[in-house]
């Protein structure tokens, strides 16, 4: 099963960087099976094999998630105790992928205004190629939030929502304090991170424990030369 989507503010930001820095030290400690290589290897290509996998599976892998406006309405509607405000609410959504999440959630909601990033510059061609892309509604770029510095292309404490769905199980444990660190810089004080991901015992871990795709400790490399956290 996936873990339930998770709200977070700004001020849980703190324990969860404890959090990943404890995975982190226990991730130094396995060393990668067989013939896999290192995670280091399939980060530092990371960019290549997502290349691929979307040049192969263009925007048709993921199902849109409509889902998105029951399970985190209130997040990113403008309605606040039956007032609608003037100005949207303002969105990052981190790994976006083909626009999967930010397509659904922009015809849901006409005044959310969307950051949407991916280290992909293929994804971000899928994105500005959708039918449904408006400039004026949708900031798309190419970007590693795990290296470049988020407040270069948004505004520091502008930011109302950031979604982070299947995407932090995508990178090392020792990215994953720099990650939130690089967020925090854009989210507003009493901003909310939302996060969906995978959970230990899923059944996406056990497919490829079995396959012996284990690199280290929870992290595993699919076939395709994409790794996950699981």
């Amino acid at each position: 099963m996936r873990a339930s989507p998770t709200p977070l503010s700004s001020s849980h930001l703190h324990p969860l960087l404890g959090s990943f820095a404890a995975a982190r030290r226990l991730h130094r400690r396995y060393p990668p099976q067989g013939n896999l290589g290192s995670d280091d290897h399939y980060q530092n290509n990371a960019t290549k094999y997502w290349d691929k996998f979307y040049k192969r599976h263009q925007n048709k892998f993921f199902k849109d998630r409509h889902y998105l406006e029951k399970d985190w309405g209130a997040y990113f509607s403008d309605d606040h105790c039956g007032t609608s405000s003037t100005n949207g609410k303002v969105l990052l959504e981190v790994g976006c992928g083909a626009g999967n999440t930010i397509f659904p959630l922009v015809a849901a909601y006409p005044k959310l205004y969307v950051h949407a990033c991916d280290f992909s510059p293929l994804a971000i061609e899928l994105v500005k190629s959708n039918v449904d892309f408006r400039g004026d509604r949708v900031n798309a770029f190419v970007y590693d939030v795990a290296s470049d510095d988020l407040s270069d292309k948004i505004k520091p404490s502008s930011v109302d929502v950031i979604t982070l769905i299947f995407m932090l199980s995508a990178v090392s444990p020792n990215k994953m304090p720099l990650i939130l660190q690089n967020l925090k810089k854009v989210l507003k004080p009493h901003g909310v991170v939302l996060v969906r991901d995978y959970a230990i015992g899923d059944f996406a871990q056990v497919k490829l424990r079995d396959r012996n795709q284990k690199i280290s400790e929870n992290f595993y490399v699919r076939r395709d030369g994409t790794v996950s956290m699981l």
